[in-house]
């Protein structure tokens, strides 16, 4: 029996299950990485992207992320057979929760519907969305962005004249606490953790496959590389995730 089939009977077999995702999961939908050789921080300086920089600097800020945006979703990005996969075990009740660290909003347009089944959990935010530094109020980025490019720098409210920024967590900002929490129980709760698609190496995100490992969960990385905790994981699944995830469904649903 391979690693996959004997990683399906242990969801099989699970109470909880559940997903944690990296910017692998989406490359092949054509969003491009950060840190590899052909990632986006080596098109961009990091630096730009501080929130410090956005409180010092907003429309500045606002031009290089509308050019960020841009380079990163292009116009027809849309969700891979690793996000259909995943989607597909969370209808079949095999999958309870998504923790993701990318902030493409993926997740929740795979699958055979408009909703995913599964609780997801978006660490970094969602990057389809601004949010209003003084009222709070979030609200979709698309228009927003229509007014950078014709000339309103920075956006602000509507409501009450503050600040937009995007609705993911900058450089120089911390996770939200209520989102970590959750992730951390899950992870706590987990019977089956699958990282899936990340390097590992960011926290405090990274840090999640070790808590489940630690409470007794049966964890899998998924991922083209090795990764830190790999050596540690009971199943250490080394390909593309468009191919080993709609093999792992099929062999969940056998």
């Amino acid at each position: 029996m391979n690693d996959i089939a004997r990683l399906a009977d242990r969801i099989r077999d699970a109470e909880t299950v559940v997903a944690f995702t990296g910017a692998g999961m989406s490359t092949a939908s054509g969003i491009p990485d950060f840190r590899s050789d052909s990632g986006l921080w080596n098109r961009f300086d990091p630096e730009d992207f501080y929130y410090q920089r956005f409180r010092a600097d907003p429309a500045a800020f606002w031009s290089d992320r509308l050019a960020l945006h841009e380079t990163m979703f292009g116009d027809d990005i849309e969700p891979n057979e690793a996000h259909d996969a995943l989607a597909e075990l969370a209808d079949d009740g095999q999958l309870d929760a998504i923790i993701t660290q990318n902030t493409d909003g993926l997740h929740a347009r795979g699958g055979r519907g408009d909703s995913i089944a599964a609780e997801l959990l978006e660490l970094h935010g969602n990057a389809h969305r601004v949010v209003c530094e003084e009222c709070g109020r979030r609200t979709d980025a698309a228009p927003v962005r229509r007014r950078i490019e014709s000339g309103e720098l920075p956006p602000r409210c509507g409501d009450c004249g503050g600040l937009f920024k995007p609705d993911v967590v900058l450089f120089g900002e911390r996770l939200d606490e209520d989102t970590l929490y959750r992730a951390r129980r899950y992870a706590q709760r987990a019977d089956v953790f699958l990282a899936i698609g990340s390097s590992l190496t960011v926290e405090p995100a990274a840090s999640l496959p070790r808590t489940a490992d630690r409470d007794g969960a049966t964890t899998a990385v998924i991922n083209f590389d090795e990764t830190p905790f790999s050596p540690t994981a009971a199943f250490d699944i080394r390909g593309d995730v468009i191919d080993v995830l709609p093999d792992l469904r099929a062999s969940v649903a056998e």
